[in-house]
């Protein structure tokens, strides 16, 4: 493979990134910084000598002038074609001229009044200006602050696209050479800098964007920080230009409003509002081949001149057309915003781009990205102004209104233009059909007049009702509470769909239950040797006496208390479902307790503490006080079954001579010192602790029953649990078995 061709004294590869000039002697190509010739000098040479062939053929020739009021000066002068903007001939016209004066459409206010709750009562559509510039939030550094101050933060090494003003031209050099240039006296031409960016540098710690264009900026407000676009960076602007350096009528990129701030100096604007027919004129007279000899401030009905002197703030809204003159050596700074008060008017501005070709460089970045992520937020936004049962603002219903249309435009354009800025996690078609259904609810149900509206894009918002008047306080913050704790929530319910669901100790205790009712299903534990010997283990780890009484227990006992635990998790099952609206709510303390002490009886969780030991005594299955009536009903049935009772029973399967008329099992009301094997009944208390006095059953329940019930459907869980139960004591009695 061959190797590249090296040019240049340097004798490196040709680099797109740099500029290069061409010997007309040698043809041999030279990058511009080698040979001290910047990009916009360049123009100005009629034949270039490269180093080498400067020696024999002598310097480079330059062009000669013959005009100065056209961009091409070398054109013969015969005083027929008419003046382009930005030539020495027409800053001297312009200055000349006469205007409307812009206090006419100007809103001289003080900082702090300019906030977000002002302009989205009252609206943005006209320029603000701003003297007093305590309350705006802007910060900036002193106005001893200089152009090689600016060098100092940025870095000299930092490659910056100039305006050759008379030309009308861009061109790149580094910042130290137009800092070199912007501070010598002779200026052979007339330089400006208007699109140095420094959100990246040193020097944006040394400026704040006022508050309201940051509280009110899409990019700040929705731009997420995992985005696969990169971050727009379009909120700090440093503009350094020298005397007479002009700027041609423009809108800036996307319908962004501006705000500007004049440092030390003096910036001339030439305002335009943007009303249907000036737009129309706009774009006809920015396609038109002859753009720069005609002055588009005489083509509308009115041109307003507005002067920004030393320390003054102007806010200009979306869409005005405006042209800029820098009247003496200036240094500002500016941002750009997209907002939610003007979002038809930025559409328009966008697809106005469009239709005149714009270069992508001089467009807002990623501008349909950002409309997609706005999109998503106002959706949410709606939603939540039904839910409050307020109407959202009549800018905000038309906004969204041109979004859905230029959202589906984007859609269709799609097909032929593959060039889609629709980010990843957002379905673009459900998204559109969700805000249509919003607006159709907005139109087909409308909230009277007389109801709050809250206001959208600064916090909370603000209220206020068909008269304009402000609610209470205490009303917007309750409006304000209330949202957040709805945002809230539907975050965490989209964390928990997302993040995997981890196990509780109900579901591992119910894991373990049913295992081993599938044991007792297939056969005899005591076939199953590690399990015989972990139960063993377990339960000779609470007490000796324990374990004493459980190898004494019969089949039937040993499964009744199986049922007793799985009827325990199947009421603290209804209890979470019946009890709480939210199911990822975790238990009571006593409920946690009871089922942590169930886990350590199967050996699912080790206990910290010291278990205590039963005494010796005193069996622990003889204090029928601490088991709960159920248990206790339970327990009086088993035994009743036991002793081949055949009293009657109800269509409950209850016997109807083992309750009295108190409504307790008759084994209960008898004396104390009758037979152990008649005061039988079943409770563990070291297996699962008692519940707390306000989550027990009442002291004297009612029968189960069709007739107590009445036809009723008896409570979730009941009915699984005797099921479970009636289907354990089916079971071979003759088998032993450990739990």
């Amino acid at each position: 493979m061959a190797a590249a061709p090296l040019y240049c004294v340097c004798r490196q590869p040709y680099d797109v990134s740099r500029f290069m000039i061409e010997c007309d002697i040698c043809k041999d190509w030279f990058h511009g910084s080698c040979v001290q010739v910047e990009e916009h000098q360049a123009v100005d040479i009629d034949v270039y000598h490269c180093p080498n062939c400067d020696v024999l053929q002598g310097p480079s020739l330059m062009k000669k002038r013959h005009n100065w009021h056209r961009h091409d000066y070398t054109e013969p002068d015969d005083g027929s074609k008419p003046v382009q903007a930005g030539t020495s001939v027409f800053i001297k016209e312009l200055q000349n001229r006469t205007f409307a004066s812009g206090e006419e459409i100007m809103r001289r206010m003080k900082g702090e009044q300019v906030t977000p709750r002002y302009l989205e009562r009252h609206g943005f559509n006209y320029p603000i200006g701003v003297t007093e510039m305590e309350g705006l939030g802007l910060k900036l550094p002193p106005p001893t602050f200089s152009v090689k101050d600016v060098e100092q933060y940025v870095g000299g090494d930092k490659v910056i696209d100039v305006i050759d003003v008379a030309r009308q031209a861009d061109s790149k050099m580094k910042l130290s050479e137009f800092i070199k240039y912007f501070t010598t006296p002779h200026r052979p031409k007339v330089l400006n800098l208007i699109s140095l960016e420094f959100s990246d540098t040193k020097m944006s710690e040394l400026v704040e964007v006022p508050d309201v264009a940051q509280k009110m900026s899409w990019v700040e407000n929705y731009w997420p920080d995992d985005s696969f676009f990169p971050k727009p960076f379009v909120q700090k602007y440093c503009l350094m230009g020298v005397k007479d350096s002009y700027t041609d009528f423009h809108i800036d990129f996307g319908g962004t409003s501006v705000w500007y701030h004049v440092l030390w100096g003096e910036k001339v604007f030439y305002l335009i509002k943007p009303t249907p027919a000036n737009l129309a004129l706009y774009e006809a007279w920015s396609s038109s081949p002859n753009q720069s000899e005609v002055f588009f401030g005489d083509k509308v009905e009115k041109c307003y001149k507005c002067i920004v002197p030393q320390g003054t703030t102007l806010l200009i809204p979306t869409g005005w057309i405006h042209a800029v003159l820098t009247s003496q050596d200036c240094m500002a700074f500016g941002g750009n915003f997209l907002h939610n008060l003007n979002i038809g008017m930025q559409l328009r501005c966008y697809e106005m781009e469009r239709r005149l070709k714009t270069p992508d460089l001089f467009k807002f970045p990623y501008f349909e990205a950002i409309c997609w992520y706005v999109a998503k937020n106002l959706l949410e936004m709606l939603k939540e102004l039904r839910e409050d049962n307020c109407p959202p603002s009549t800018y905000l219903v038309e906004g969204v209104k041109a979004l859905i249309s230029a959202l589906r435009t984007w859609l269709k354009r799609e097909v032929t233009e593959p060039t889609s800025e629709v980010p990843d996690h957002i379905r673009p078609n459900h998204l559109i059909k969700e805000l249509t259904k919003e607006i159709r609810y907005l139109e087909e149900e409308p909230v009277s007049g007389s109801k709050p509206v809250k206001s959208q894009g600064s916090g909370c918002g603000v209220a206020s009702g068909s008269n304009g008047c402000p609610a209470t306080r205490s009303t917007l913050e309750k409006l304000c509470q209330a949202r957040q704790a709805r945002r809230a929530a539907r975050r965490l319910r989209e964390q928990q769909r997302q993040a995997p669901k981890v196990p509780s100790n109900l579901d591992i205790l119910e894991r373990h239950t049913r295992e081993v009712l599938r044991r007792l299903e297939v056969g005899p534990l005591e076939e199953d040797e590690a399990f015989c010997a972990k139960v063993h283990g377990k339960l000779n780890k609470v007490s000796t006496a324990s374990a004493a009484a459980a190898e004494s227990l019969d089949d039937n006992h040993l499964r009744l208390m199986l049922s007793r635990h799985l009827l325990f998790l199947n009421a603290l099952r209804c209890k979470q479902v019946l009890c709480s609206p939210c199911r990822e709510r975790p238990t009571s303390p006593s409920t946690e307790e009871a089922i942590q002490g169930m886990l350590s009886m199967a050996g699912l969780l080790c206990s910290s503490k010291p278990e205590k030991v039963a005494s010796p005594q005193k069996p622990w299955w003889s204090s029928p006080g601490q088991c709960s009536p159920l248990e206790q009903r339970e327990a009086a049935q088993h035994q009743h079954r036991l002793q081949g009772d055949k009293s009657p029973m109800d269509s409950q399967g209850n016997s109807s001579e083992a309750w009295d008329n108190q409504g307790l099992p008759s084994p209960l009301n008898r004396s104390h010192g009758s037979s152990p094997e008649t005061d039988y009944q079943y409770c563990d208390p070291s297996m699962s602790p008692p519940l707390h006095p306000s989550k027990r059953h009442a002291p004297n329940p009612p029968p189960i029953s069709n007739q107590a019930t009445k036809g009723k459907r008896p409570k979730k869980g009941m009915a699984t649990a005797k099921q479970r139960l009636g289907k354990i004591l089916k079971l071979n009695r003759h088998s032993r078995v450990f739990v």
